[in-house]
């Protein structure tokens, strides 16, 4: 049985948490591959709002088995939060969520590395989350890291003593002084530690190895989005991790030619938080609505996004590389009420028009080239069918879908589950 992939294509925060928690009905298990607590899925039925940053979004299914893979990076501190937060719902974690023994564990002093380094960086910094994840990327690659494995070694405290002296260390090379509580933090440290202990550890590539041969069907989550991907990203201004369909075969132990559907998820315009280039960002009134009816603040560091229009060459970049072969847009019903509609379809530079993603769009003196479409009035967040599609709204997706050359086959036009159209 194949795998399907389920990722972002833009700056992250395109909406993947709710299509996967959509999806997951029609799923035996649902495998997160990488990134860390950096990342924000957010979840909204039944007039409950569910943030998740560790735990596949599809927890609240009670027939799905949810993977944390060993391309994920797990601070057991938020993750314990998590659990904790997810009581009221009385879900049986021991049968529900399966946790990678290779997964990498974030210590409280990656956190601080994290923020010595970017404070460091000055106005050059990268708007990092600050939650240890770039850091604990850097051990793994490093071969000093921490495994999730390793925690019921009997020399656990002795690699934990020995890594943590090193950062330490390493502290002192940044010059700068930061206000922290080592000892406060480790004590909570080392209690999530002690729960994370009590949930099923597994070797999560021959689990999914096995389910493959029963049949079952599987569905692989990804975090943050393509154009923050440590090789194909807007670099350096990206995450630690391979956000592309790729970080699923190294994130879940899943050979690539047992991946079938690649389903990439778009905003109907574009959003970024933190640092980085931004072609389409909007500094007027359109942005500003933008953020505001899309009600545009991270998920995990609750930062304003940068808003702009829709970005065609990124996002025709993003596909190629991902392979993507069904679309998912999201956020079509923010754009309700804008008179004209723009999508950026190539990049003028001092070389000429661009249809291309450049090497680095920092250097690049890029100017969008725009293609203008008309808006639509109607107010979208109560549509049920495409029937009730309004004519410049549906023009918009066959615009796109001619664009992308892929077809968009869900539409969302609001944040609830129900708010979830199939094309």
């Amino acid at each position: 049985m194949a795998v399907d992939l389920l990722l972002g294509l833009q700056w992250g925060d395109e909406g993947k948490g709710k299509i996967v928690d959509v999806l997951t009905s029609s799923y035996d298990i649902i495998a997160r591959f990488q990134g860390g607590p950096n990342a924000g899925h957010t979840l909204e039925f039944e007039g409950n709002k569910h943030v998740l940053h560790t735990i596949p979004s599809g927890i609240f299914h009670p027939n799905a088995i949810n993977i944390i893979g060993n391309g994920v990076v797990i601070d057991p501190v938020i993750f314990i939060k998590e659990i904790e937060n997810l009581a009221p719902y009385q879900i049986d974690f021991s049968e529900k969520l399966l946790i990678s023994k290779k997964a990498h564990i974030i210590l409280p002093t990656h956190r601080l590395l994290d923020a010595a380094s970017e404070a460091s960086k000055g106005k050059a910094k990268i708007g990092s989350t600050l939650k240890g994840i770039g850091p604990t990327y850097m051990d793994k690659t490093g071969r000093n890291g921490i495994r999730v494995g390793d925690i019921v070694a009997t020399d656990w405290e002795i690699k934990y003593r020995k890594l943590a002296q090193k950062h330490l260390e390493m502290l002192k090379s940044y010059g700068n002084t930061l206000d922290f509580d080592l000892e406060e933090m480790e004590r909570s440290f080392f209690e999530s530690v002690d729960q994370l202990r009590s949930f099923r550890l597994i070797d999560s590539e021959q689990y999914l190895y096995e389910a493959q041969k029963q049949g079952k069907k599987i569905l692989a989550e990804g975090a943050q989005g393509s154009l923050l991907d440590i090789d194909f990203g807007t670099y350096p201004f990206v995450t630690s991790s391979t956000t592309t369909a790729a970080g699923a075969c190294t994130g879940l132990g899943v050979a690539p030619n047992q991946i079938k559907e690649v389903f990439g998820i778009f905003k109907a315009y574009a959003t970024r938080v933190g640092s980085g280039p931004f072609p389409t960002e909007l500094f007027d009134e359109y942005g500003v609505t933008m953020g505001r009816v899309g009600n545009e603040f991270g998920a995990t560091t609750g930062r304003a996004r940068r808003c702009g229009w829709i970005d065609l060459v990124a996002l025709k970049y993003s596909i190629q590389v991902n392979g993507v072969t069904q679309l998912m847009m999201m956020k079509g019903d923010v754009l309700s009420g804008f008179e004209t509609i723009k999508a950026c379809v190539g990049y003028k530079t001092l070389e000429g028009v661009k249809k291309y993603l450049p090497y680095d769009l920092n250097a690049e003196d890029i100017e969008p080239v725009y293609n203008t479409l008309p808006g639509w009035k109607e107010d979208l967040t109560q549509i049920t069918s495409t029937q009730e599609f309004p004519k410049a709204f549906q023009d918009y997706i066959l615009f796109l879908e001619t664009h992308l050359e892929t077809p968009i086959t869900i539409v969302s036009v609001g944040p609830d589950r129900k708010q979830t159209i199939f094309r």
